[in-house]
């Protein structure tokens, strides 16, 4: 039965231009609902269910011409591909955090507990990764290898000293995850470095602020944590290329955090008992950092390189393990631009001196 037919059966003839105007009104709804989806897709590309619903929407209302739904579902069909590449083409971003002491547990109404709290928020709410791949300043792999932690359990290392006993028995839950720790070995031989796999707990370089980002019953990560050595070396160069080499697991939800210190001297500690104020090198010296982290992608590298080189480096750092993860972060970040998220001199530390995070 042809449409003519329908209409013969159904309308009187004088209503046929009613008809027409009905179609049009659907195929100009189409056309609305088409555009709205379009600017969903552009402004918020990660709701491609809202997409669907839309776009589904602008499909029914052009049934009533096959030529308006034939170029309906053509659209949206290449949108829909067209959101699916936006989300495909995101990536995580990469935060540096100063982990502080363990203490930071405890000290909930200093700035830096806050601090990380927000962070730890923002992750978890935004950024929803499907694993945290982290590199520690307390863990060294060889001069040219570099440890993994396959690990699915992974316990806590307690790697300080001095502290009241309910420090030791402090718990973090957490997990590991084989898959994303084999993502991580392949990355690395694909870039010529060697990789080792190994079982190893966490250390306190990753729960302690990890405890105070992702509190167990407010704020918990709830995906696996693969912790990731730095080389046994104090080469800025080859940990800039150990973050190039991890960079694409950014592209499969997989988030990259740095955790060191800003400006790091335990020696001086005694300097600043009972007092705050920073140390005058702790000042220099972090501000250094920042421009260096924020200067352009194709001069970072060896911006972050000359800050070994400073005059108060080995003040701020009388080894550099708590500054080359930055150069991880740095590397991994590509062609990202980079900015200081927060900073907070005290004494001879920088209290989490910031989370430095790539701009995306």
């Amino acid at each position: 039965m042809s449409s003519s037919d329908i209409t013969d059966h159904t309308q009187p003839s004088q209503n046929q231009p009613q008809d027409s105007t009905t179609s049009n009104r659907k195929l100009l709804f189409s056309l609305l609902a088409l555009v709205l989806a379009v600017l969903i897709a552009v402004l918020t590309p990660v709701n491609l269910d809202i997409f669907r619903y839309f776009t589904r929407f602008a499909r029914s209302a052009t049934r009533g011409s096959s030529a308006a739904a034939s170029a309906s579902a053509s659209t949206t069909a290449s949108l829909e591909s067209r959101v699916r590449s936006n989300l495909s083409n995101m990536k995580t971003p990469i935060y540096f955090l100063s982990h502080g002491g363990p203490n930071v547990m405890y000290q909930t109404d200093h700035p830096a507990y806050k601090t990380l709290g927000s962070i730890g928020k923002e992750i978890t709410t935004k950024v929803k990764p499907d694993a945290v791949v982290v590199f520690s300043a307390h863990w060294q792999g060889g001069d040219e290898t570099i440890y993994v932690n396959t690990a699915e359990m992974t316990d806590l290392i307690y790697d300080f000293y001095g502290f009241p006993d309910h420090y030791y028995k402090e718990k973090f839950p957490n997990v590991g995850s084989r898959k994303v720790a084999d993502k991580v070995l392949a990355a690395l031989s694909k870039a010529g470095i060697e990789g080792k796999g190994v079982k190893r707990g966490l250390d306190h370089g990753v729960w302690a602020s990890f405890k105070c980002a992702f509190n167990p019953e407010t704020n918990p990560l709830n995906v696996p944590i693969v912790q990731v050595s730095l080389f046994n070396t104090e080469d800025p160069n080859q940990h800039y290329r150990l973050g190039q080499a991890v960079s694409h697991l950014r592209d499969q939800n997989i988030l990259i955090i740095v955790s060191g210190m800003a400006v790091h001297n335990l020696r001086d500690l005694r300097f600043t008992l009972g007092d705050s104020r920073p140390m005058p090198y702790a000042i220099s010296f972090d501000e250094a950092l920042k421009e260096a982290v924020v200067t352009d992608p194709e001069s970072r590298q060896q911006a972050l390189a000359k800050l070994l080189s400073r005059p108060d480096a080995r003040q701020a750092h009388p080894t550099f393990d708590h500054l080359l993860p930055i150069h991880v972060g740095a590397g991994a970040a590509g062609e990202d631009r980079g900015r200081r998220l927060w900073t907070y001199p005290e004494g001879i530390v920088d209290a989490v001196g910031g989370g430095i995070e790539a701009v995306y």
